[in-house]
């Protein structure tokens, strides 16, 4: 992957490229990167350099749980390390052979709802470093079965200035034996995959039929506007790059048929219009982001494309 350019105006108006390094020291890295958890990578801060007692003899850099409430490993490394994979990968069988203990902290760090709602199907490693190598990506590939391994490249630019680039991603997969196709309807035949059937992830939510069609061309505008990961959790669909882009909620009932969409999108930046945006800041509901956006009909799918575009773009 090529180097991540980043230029200053210099006072003649001329662009300067700045030369990017590591840091002098790994604790360093860990630090500024704890102090901003949630910004920078979505992650809830749950633990630092935590002991993983007299048997396993480590200790974890960081400990967080995501935005979509999955357990996560995160390693930093100052420059390119060899063992940054198999080290986090020896943390995560620690971790999932400690679900209790792992919950416990949840409990009191971030509150018993939180705990009760932590999900195990596919745990995350993220891995931040000054480089990785090709080795480095083909080890990752082998926890891709059930757990979803993310490697972040960083730079500083001088004190103040620190930049974290996704490398690769590899998302994993269950063996649940659960279709991840949307099951159709009861009474009606299911031989091709519907428009809009997901394709990653175990199905925990289903697409209703009655929202199937519509969802189509929403998954359509989403994965047409980049690169997402698609990502199926208990209660709605994610798309995602290093952090969650939109959230899609169903709302069958009859009345109040619709699709609602999370944007992580500042609604101040936004001009609201009943019945079709909403500032959901401080407002409980399932799925990540500030901007509501109510889907009920082709036209909305088309007049929600600039939001999309907007939050894409700058993800």
């Amino acid at each position: 992957m090529a180097d991540l350019k980043v230029f200053r105006r210099g006072a003649d108006g001329r662009d300067v490229e700045l030369r990017g390094s590591m840091v002098a020291r790994e604790r360093e890295l860990q630090r500024r990167v704890e102090g901003a958890l949630e910004p920078m990578l979505g992650v809830r801060f749950l633990a630092s350099e935590y002991a993983t007692g007299p048997w396993h003899q480590g200790r974890i850099d960081t400990l967080g749980l995501d935005e979509n409430g999955v357990p996560v490993v995160i390693e930093f490394k100052r420059g390119r390390d060899a063992g940054v994979i198999t080290q986090a990968g020896s943390y995560l069988v620690w971790l999932l052979a400690h679900r209790h203990e792992f919950e416990a902290l949840v409990r009191r760090q971030l509150g018993a709802d939180v705990a009760e709602m932590v999900d195990w199907r596919r745990p995350r490693v993220i891995c931040v470093a000054g480089e990785f190598s090709r080795h480095d990506r083909a080890a990752a590939s082998l926890y891709q079965r059930d757990h979803r391994v993310d490697l972040v490249r960083y730079r500083v630019f001088g004190p103040d200035l620190l930049t974290l680039q996704l490398v690769e991603t590899v998302p994993g997969f269950s063996d649940s034996g659960a279709s991840p196709v949307p099951a159709a309807p009861a009474g009606e035949a299911s031989n091709e995959p519907e428009a809009g059937a997901v394709s990653a992830g175990v199905a925990q939510v289903e697409v209703p039929g009655c929202l199937r069609e519509l969802y189509g061309e929403l998954d359509e505008v989403l994965t047409a506007a980049g690169e997402l990961e698609v990502v199926v959790l208990k209660h709605y669909i994610a798309y995602r790059r290093m952090l969650n882009v939109a959230s899609v909620i169903f709302r069958p009932s009859v009345s109040h048929r619709a699709l609602l969409v999370y944007l992580r999108l500042d609604p101040d930046t936004v001009e609201l219009e009943e019945g079709f945006t909403r500032d959901v800041r401080g407002i409980g509901h399932l799925g990540t982001g500030d901007l509501e956006v109510r889907i009920v009909s082709s036209a909305d799918v088309e007049k929600a494309l600039p939001l999309i575009r907007r939050v894409v773009e700058a993800s």
